[in-house]
């Protein structure tokens, strides 16, 4: 399952990692994010163990989602070491994210 990552948690859960980070910014009235959503789920059943996949409420952590400049949702960032090293704005397929994520494990 995702975890919610929080302005609180940002720091340890996706920039102090030693795994690579797929971060999903979202809100609840996005309905592109809605569609988004589950397949990030399946994601992170799909790489436990290998990369930590989480979600960030925009509209509750405004902090993270400024200091990021997320502009559009669903945004996806990937982070590896602590940088972000891909990015994926709107909906896509999930062999899109699982591909992108799987060059992070390389």
């Amino acid at each position: 399952m995702a975890l919610e990552i929080t302005d609180a948690n940002f720091e340890e859960v996706v920039l102090k990692s030693d795994k690579p980070v797929l971060v999903d910014f979202w809100a609840e009235w996005c309905g592109p994010c809605r569609m988004v959503g589950p397949i990030v789920e399946e994601i992170a059943k799909d790489f436990d163990g290998q990369a930590i996949v989480g979600k960030v409420n925009v509209d509750n952590n405004p902090q993270i989602s400024m200091q990021f400049g997320i502009r559009n949702i669903p945004a996806l960032l990937f982070f590896k070491g602590g940088e972000v090293v891909d990015k994926q704005v709107g909906a896509v397929p999930k062999s899109v994210l699982a591909e992108k994520l799987n060059k992070q494990l390389a």
